[in-house]
């Protein structure tokens, strides 16, 4: 199955630089052209889509809200 159309805008091509499994979560680091993006999904999610270092993946980045701090 391949995605064929989504609604996410934020799309950040790269490849699985670190994977640090927990026994129920995992924290994913992404190296972008832009940069790190770090994600933290189930474990179980990582195993059912088979990442490794070296992957070939696609950040996907939806925020529902963007908050301002004043410095």
């Amino acid at each position: 199955m391949g995605i064929t159309a989504i609604n996410i805008r934020n799309q950040f091509r790269g490849h699985v630089k670190e994977i640090i499994r927990g026994s129920v979560v995992s924290e994913i680091d992404v190296q972008t052209p832009f940069g790190i993006v770090t994600s933290v999904i189930t474990t179980r999610s990582v195993d059912e889509l088979d990442l490794q270092v070296g992957s070939e993946v696609v950040a996907l980045v939806k925020a529902t809200e963007v908050s301002i701090a004043r410095l």
